[in-house]
């Protein structure tokens, strides 16, 4: 028996011996087994849900074990893919939940177990390698190299407030480092982590406030580029908007980059709605393009995204892309009894044979459930299950990457 926990009203976390623990995926609930769950993995951080009773199932029926009790969710770490989300019944006038990627958790002899698997395994993203009690002097001392670089105080922030880890890794001056650029953006996520609406869940970051000169970007790109091992430098980051929509500034600072430096791997993460923008970056030198999509469907796309583009201009996108030798994922925002649902997963085939996409990074959308099914009242079929999902994709194209982490793609010259 995997036995249910729940938290008191100070945030206590305990385990309810005889009721049963259950998983969500869509508007379904169900007991969890052995067959669906794994032992919590280390870097896992477990929440009480405000708002939210916690659910369990007793002598064979689902019921509250009390109203003033609250759910419990896991927060995984990177490298791991949810299977089921918490079940819970939402109070009156619950507020939404913060942005966060909640998932099942339960308890079975004294130890605790989350609906996951293991979709990755890449050891420069350990928890252990980030937030190190160095990491203030390397800040100095980049600070000192680029001196009056206002992306440098930027990125600084991001380490230091939020723990971005590729504003981290401009300091450690390794792997990937990210550039934010865009102010704006020209999609309206229901899930953006930078900008929310008042009144609804608060974004988990700030966005950029200024627009770096090309100079600025260059300084950075360069820097990194030209000393780090395996460097890649991003655009598209969770503190800025669309980077496409800055198409002139990234252009030229990839034309500047380059002129000091052939090493790493110039890549964009980007909603791939402004193709006139990203086919003038690709032009310019891109390596690698990671496009954030939810749905391979055009209404279910357009639900969360909430852009001036269509489903189409991603795919001209990607294909311009494509046709340049540009490394093309998929940044596959993933919800248990969204994108498993056979419409769905139909749709999913179509989308990947169009595009010819070379990988697949799967990822935890960190959002209250609830949003999504307002936003989307037509989901309400029994899904197939995320794992079946991952492993049927995994069988179809094998020549196409699965996991959770861009892949240094750039032979050095």
């Amino acid at each position: 028996m995997l036995t249910a926990l729940y938290a008191d009203a100070n945030g206590k976390i305990y385990d309810a011996p005889g009721y049963w623990a259950v998983g969500r995926t869509g508007f379904f609930d169900a007991a969890l087994t052995m067959d669906d769950v794994i032992p919590l993995p280390g870097g896992t951080d477990l929440m009480f849900l405000p708002g939210a009773s916690a659910v369990a199932v007793r002598s064979g029926k689902l019921e509250s074990i009390a109203t003033s009790l609250f759910a419990v969710a896991a927060i995984l770490p990177v490298g791991y893919t949810r299977t089921h989300l918490p079940a819970y019944v939402k109070q009156a006038e619950a507020p939404f939940l913060p942005l966060y990627g909640y998932t099942a958790v339960a308890a079975h002899k004294d130890r605790l177990y989350v609906a996951a698997v293991k979709s990755d395994d890449n050891a420069k993203w350990h928890p252990s390698r980030f937030n190190t009690p160095g990491l203030a002097n390397k800040i100095a001392k980049v600070r000192q190299e680029l001196t009056d670089n206002r992306l440098v105080e930027h990125l600084a922030r991001c380490s230091e407030e939020w723990h971005c880890c590729t504003a981290e890794n401009l300091f450690y001056h390794r792997w990937e480092a990210g550039i934010p650029v865009s102010q704006t953006c020209n999609a309206n996520c229901l899930g953006c982590i930078s900008l929310q609406p008042s009144g609804c869940c608060p974004a988990s970051q700030s966005r950029i406030t200024f627009v770096p000169s090309v100079a600025e970007v260059a300084a950075v790109g360069v820097y990194h580029l030209s000393g780090a091992p395996e460097p890649i430098i991003s655009f598209g980051q969770g503190c800025e908007g669309e980077p496409s929509i800055a198409a002139d500034t990234i252009a030229s600072a990839v034309g500047q980059i380059r002129k000091h430096t052939s090493r790493g791997v110039i890549n964009i993460n980007t909603n791939a709605g402004f193709t006139e923008g990203l086919n003038m970056i690709v032009d310019a030198g891109l390596d690698s393009m990671r496009v954030s999509v939810i749905s391979g469907r055009e209404e279910t796309h357009q639900a969360y995204y909430r852009g001036n583009y269509s489903l189409d201009a991603v795919k001209k996108s990607i294909a311009y892309a494509k046709k340049k030798g540009v490394y093309v994922s998929l940044n596959m925002l993933l919800l248990p009894g969204l994108n498993d649902q056979a419409a769905e997963m139909a749709a999913w085939r179509l989308f990947i044979q169009e595009t010819g996409v070379d990988m697949i990074q799967l990822r935890n959308l960190n959002i209250d459930p609830d949003m999504v099914w307002q936003a989307l009242p037509e989901i309400s079929d029994r899904s197939l299950g995320i794992r079946k999902f991952i492993k049927e994709l995994r069988q179809e194209y094998p020549d196409v990457q699965i996991g959770n982490f861009s892949r240094y793609i750039r032979t050095e010259p």
